[in-house]
């Protein structure tokens, strides 16, 4: 199976397991709460910064964004939607931010606009979340732009996964297991899954989680996932459709930490007597194998 370059990291089996800290729309609208948590994200150790682009008028319905809603933005749909979305001086300054902070950042892109609003900023790859795995024409337009591509699988048959791929082909590719509820309930997680994704696809296989603990993610990076992608916030507690399913500021850093544990604990899969083992068995083996 071959690892999938991204930036200046190799993403694959055999590589420490690349951390995006998915800020989403948890900047609330506000830019300095997105350089928080890009300074939260670095931090921590993450390996990236991921965000969401939308062209709101292409991704909703004219009766989708008139819906009522109340939000600080207004008291309809489309005013939450159109006050959660950051434009291009906005994302001027996360690039700026970023390139400070020496850490990587890309998005998810819900429509062609917003692939080629991205573009400008020459991301080191693109995410296909888990709700566009339907758009063909999103993953064709998506791959013409000739970067990697990270593509979510929730909420999705293995059917529609095999027609996503088709569409998009293995080169370059990384698919992540995930299930889209938010928060999503450990027993319905099937971490499993990410064995059967590998063996069907031949390609890296990562994690989206989106349940509100850390064991779970820790087994799928002991599980083989070259990836994970976790939500974060500054405060669970803050206003926010995404907050409730995301890490706060001791939930990434503990997590960061178990997974570079982890991924040191798995060894090489070898048995053999450790040479801090050689000690404590001449004091306590009261009788040796005669060979």
């Amino acid at each position: 199976m071959k690892s999938v370059q991204i930036g200046s990291r190799e993403v694959g089996p055999g590589q420490p397991c690349y951390i995006v800290a998915e800020v989403g729309i948890n900047h609330n609208g506000d830019i300095d709460i997105a350089k928080r948590l890009i300074d939260l994200a670095a931090m921590s150790g993450c390996d990236a910064v991921k965000f969401q682009k939308r062209t709101i008028e292409v991704v909703y319905s004219e009766e989708e964004l008139s819906r009522p809603r109340e939000s600080p933005f207004g008291a309809t749909n489309g005013d939450l939607k159109r006050g959660l979305e950051f434009g291009l001086d906005e994302y001027k300054e996360i690039d700026r931010y970023c390139r400070e902070k020496k850490i990587p950042w890309f998005a998810s892109c819900w429509d062609e606009q917003s692939v080629d609003f991205i573009n400008q900023f020459n991301p080191p790859c693109y995410k296909i979340a888990s709700a566009s795995l339907t758009d063909d024409n999103l993953l064709r337009y998506t791959k013409a732009k000739g970067k990697p591509i990270i593509m979510g699988t929730g909420m999705s048959s293995i059917e529609e996964v095999d027609h996503a791929i088709e569409a998009l082909g293995k080169e370059d590719l990384i698919l992540l297991h995930a299930c889209s509820t938010y928060p999503a309930q450990y027993k319905e997680l099937n971490l499993q899954a990410i064995n059967q994704l590998r063996e069907r696809y031949g390609v890296p296989i990562g994690y989206s989680g989106h349940e509100t603990g850390l064991p779970s993610t820790v087994a799928a990076v002991a599980l083989g996932s070259c990836m994970v992608e976790r939500h974060i916030t500054l405060d669970r507690a803050m206003w926010g459709s995404d907050q409730a399913a995301s890490l706060g500021i001791n939930g990434i850093i503990h997590l960061v930490s178990y997974i570079r544990q982890t991924e040191q604990a798995m060894g090489d899969g070898v048995k053999r007597v450790m040479e801090s083992e050689v000690s404590v068995m001449k004091k306590l083996r009261r009788v040796g194998l005669k060979v």
